[in-house]
């Protein structure tokens, strides 16, 4: 086990497909923003010692506000986010000055992370440069060429959709992003640096209930699995 896990929660995206001005990560979900969720699920993992959101700039004093009401422990600070996902996660490790630690990054509006796959994720990353949980698409995937036409349908055994939580070793992910910003490429996906650098990336099975809110209809789905989940438990 690492002897210390920093989590870092990017969550200063803009949600185009939210609506017009609409931020994703302040959503209410059950009358409690989706952040809350992301945090306070990350917070009941005993594996995570720190959680790093990152954020809005100007989001930030309301945000430590609603993380002061409602309780959450391991956020001693929150930093601001930039232009892209890329920015904003880069942002976060340069807080990290300790490069004996693992990182775990998590979206912030995948407010249904459950700390078994927390657990599953930091304990894949032994042996390897990286660890990401992912799941086989249930739909056929389609390769589109430039004039929008399909170009080729790749086999789905061989296909993984990437969730977060990922895990990495602070040094191998902040090189990676070192390497990626200095050749000016970038990506969405934290692990796909660590790849392009020659990095080897093991896989854990996600869960299909750890849901991404990207869409409206994403929250309405979140409350009937947050609703069912609290029923069972």
């Amino acid at each position: 086990m690492p002897q210390k896990i920093i989590a870092l929660v990017p969550a200063a995206g803009s949600g185009a497909r939210f609506g017009p001005g609409a931020s994703k990560a302040f959503a209410p979900l059950l009358d409690t923003p989706v952040l809350i969720w992301t945090l306070k699920a990350l917070a009941a993992s005993e594996e995570v010692a720190e959680i790093i959101p990152i954020l809005k700039e100007p989001d930030m004093p309301s945000s430590l506000k609603l993380i002061e009401e409602h309780g959450i422990p391991k956020v001693n600070r929150i930093v601001p986010g930039g232009a892209e996902r890329h920015d904003s996660v880069f942002n976060g490790l340069k807080q990290i000055k300790d490069e004996d630690v693992t990182v775990l990054i998590h979206d912030g509006v995948r407010p249904l992370i459950d700390t078994s796959l927390v657990r599953d994720v930091i304990k894949g990353l032994e042996g390897y440069d990286g660890c990401v949980c992912a799941l086989p698409p249930k739909d056929t995937i389609k390769e589109l060429g430039s004039d929008g036409t399909v170009s080729s349908t790749p086999p789905r055994e061989r296909l993984v959709a990437v969730q977060t939580p990922q895990a990495f070793g602070y040094k191998t992910i902040m090189e990676a992003y070192e390497r990626a910003r200095a050749e000016g490429f970038s990506s969405t996906d934290d692990a796909a640096l660590v790849e392009r650098a020659g990095g080897s990336v093991n896989v854990v099975e996600g869960s299909y209930r750890n849901i991404k809110i990207t869409t409206p209809e994403d929250l309405e789905i979140a409350e009937l699995l947050l609703g069912k989940k609290h029923e069972e438990g």
